[in-house]
Order: structure tokens, then C-alpha cells, then sequence
């Protein structure tokens, strides 16, 4: 179990800081005030450039993540701000109703969320709300039309504010932890066109529009993660829950929803490059597709990452079985045969 915590730390770039003195955890209640009142990201829509979360709030919103199935889920991180970076020290869950699409806060969230910080200041945790999270199950992780919305009113009210989503489907199939944090801009902000890097990422066909419609206002920052000696204790017990529910799950069957609706949609884009390829052959106004980024070489791109996961998932189960099958069971002793 401490083996496949420490891959699990590998994996998703968990790094040790701080050992003695644990200074991502001590919050400094005037030097955040003097943040506040300057504000230097009202000047700079591109100020925040990063995130660190300690891999307890990691770990709490995965699982969380995985505990709504289908269901979209959301919580609350807190923090601190250090330079253009948020420092998420924890996370914790908000009693809301979500649907495969959505999640729906209520006025008992918001007395829930007071609650909350109010009984963690009176033991000596100070740090504020610094953003939120949610799901978006097998859909990857970008902010859809509402989470904009969303995260523009926080932004405007309780500024600095970060939203964090993470891809339970996805994360499940792949091993890693799918997780994407961002920012949005002003309203009268126009963004400069962005550089070429390859920031793919396989979207849904019936997701795509509302994907496109939305890309241009809001920018993602570079997430890391770390873990401090207080953590310790605290990952070990969250480990074992976590431990428990993975190894007892095959990610081909946990998934089989997901993966059949992720073959679905690659059939469905198949048959959407092929009408544009024939009606550009015919001449007509279909789109091409002989580009870099053309419809063909996004189906490959997605169809290598299905057939990426389906062989992991195979041999996770293979690797159980010759682990555990006949665990229990008594053991056969050869007996000598009898000599008469």
C-alpha cells in the first residue's frame, strides 16, 4: 500500500517542501490583508500564472470527484494567495444537487459554506475560500457557458478566486489524476491570440460548441502539487480509504459507461470527418481537413487514447487477478505417495 502511494505521489508530481518548518501552511493574516488591498490583478488580467494544492486537498476532491458517479459534485478550497500563485491547503465538500450537466447551490450551501470557515477560525485555521471546484464526469476539464458565468460573479465579488475542475471518468481510466484550474477575464477583455502549443484535449461532440463558444474567456494556469511533514498522517488515512476503493474496482467496469459513450462519440466524429471529406471531394463547402489539427488527426489522437486506456484497464485486471485470485483459499499440499 505505501508502494502504490508513493506512485500515486509520482504520478501526479507530488513534491516534499518544506519538511521542518512547513511554511506553505502558516497564513499571516496582515500580509494577506495587504494583498487584498493592493490588488494587483485588477491591472492584469493574466496576474495568477499558477497553483499548488497539498495533495490532502488533492486526494479529497478526487474522491469526492468519484463518490458522484455521473453526477456532477462541487466544493470549496482554501488558501492563501503568495505572488501570482494560490496556495490551496484544503478542500472541502458543499451539500449540492447536481445533474450529469450541472451542479445547482442553495442558500443551505452558502449558510453551510459561513458555517464552515467561521468553526475553522474559531480552531485556529484562518485561511479563506479561495476558489471552487467541481466535476465535469468523462467530459474533460474546461469550463463550460454556466461556469464562466460562475466564476465571473465570484471573480467580482470575492476576488481572488480560482476554479478548479477535475474529470473523475478520466482519471479513473488513465491512472492520473485529470484536473485543469482557471481564471476568467474581464468582460471588455479581448485576449491575444494564443501561441501554438499543443494544449489538446478530446471534448465530446455534443459538448464542442458549448466548449468553443466559451475557450476565449478564461485562461488556465500551471498546477503543481506538494505535500509538507503535516500531511503525513493525514494522506495515510485518506490513502487507505482511497487504496481500498481502487483495488477493489476494475477501471474497465467502474468506466464501461464512460468508455462506451467515448466510442459512441469517436463513431460520431467519424462519420462527421467523412461527410466533410465527400462533400470536399464532390466540391462542395465542407471543411477541410488536410491540416495539422484537422478533424482526421484529432479521431486518430482520441482513438489512440481509447485504445491507451482499454489496455491499461487490461492489465490492471490482469495484474489483480495473479495478485489476489485464490487469496484465502487452503492451500493443496502435495502428499508423498505411499510406499507399501
Amino acid at each position: 500500500m505505501e508502494s502504490s502511494q508513493k506512485a500515486w505521489e509520482l504520478e501526479n508530481a507530488v513534491k516534499l517542501v518544506d519538511p521542518h518548518r512547513d511554511a506553505l501552511y502558516n497564513y499571516e493574516k496582515a500580509e494577506q490583508d495587504a494583498i487584498g488591498s493592493q490588488r494587483p490583478w485588477k491591472n492584469d488580467p493574466h496576474y495568477f500564472k499558477n497553483v499548488r494544492i497539498s495533495a490532502v486537498a488533492l486526494l479529497k476532491m478526487v474522491m469526492h470527484a468519484r463518490s458522484g458517479g455521473s453526477l456532477e459534485i462541487m466544493g470549496l478550497m482554501q488558501g492563501k494567495i503568495a505572488g501570482d500563485t494560490f496556495i490551496v491547503t484544503d478542500a472541502f465538500r458543499l451539500p449540492v444537487e447536481g445533474t450529469e450537466t450541472r451542479v445547482n447551490a442553495s442558500a443551505e450551501a452558502d449558510e453551510y459554506v459561513v458555517q464552515y470557515l467561521s468553526a475553522c477560525r474559531e480552531n485556529g485555521r484562518m485561511e479563506n475560500a479561495v476558489g471552487w471546484y467541481h466535476s465535469h464526469p468523462g467530459y474533460g476539464c474546461w469550463l463550460s457557458g454556466i461556469d464562466v458565468a460562475t466564476q465571473m460573479l465570484q471573480q467580482s465579488h470575492v476576488d481572488p478566486f480560482l476554479a478548479v475542475v477535475i474529470d473523475p471518468d478520466r482519471t479513473i481510466s488513465a491512472g492520473k489524476v485529470e484536473i485543469g484550474a482557471f481564471r476568467t477575464f474581464p468582460q471588455d477583455y479581448k485576449p491575444a491570440a494564443s501561441s501554438g502549443g499543443d494544449d489538446y484535449q478530446t471534448i465530446p461532440l455534443n459538448k464542442i460548441e458549448d466548449f468553443g463558444a466559451h475557450a476565449s474567456q478564461y485562461y488556465s494556469l500551471e498546477i503543481s502539487h506538494y505535500k509538507s511533514s503535516l500531511d503525513s498522517y493525514l494522506l495515510e488515512l485518506l490513502w487507505n480509504k482511497y487504496w481500498v476503493s481502487t483495488i477493489s474496482q476494475s477501471p474497465l467496469f467502474t468506466n464501461r459507461e464512460y468508455s462506451s459513450k467515448q466510442m459512441l462519440d469517436l463513431s460520431q466524429k467519424i462519420q462527421k470527418a467523412q461527410k466533410a471529406i465527400e462533400a470536399q471531394a464532390r466540391g462542395g463547402p465542407g471543411p477541410r481537413v488536410a491540416t495539422k489539427d484537422s478533424a482526421l488527426d484529432k479521431i486518430v489522437r482520441d482513438s489512440n487514447k481509447i485504445a491507451g486506456e482499454e489496455m491499461t484497464g487490461l492489465l490492471a485486471g490482469d495484474v489483480k487477478a495473479k495478485l489476489f485470485n485464490g487469496v484465502g483459499a487452503p492451500s493443496v499440499q502435495a502428499q508423498a505417495p505411499s510406499v507399501e
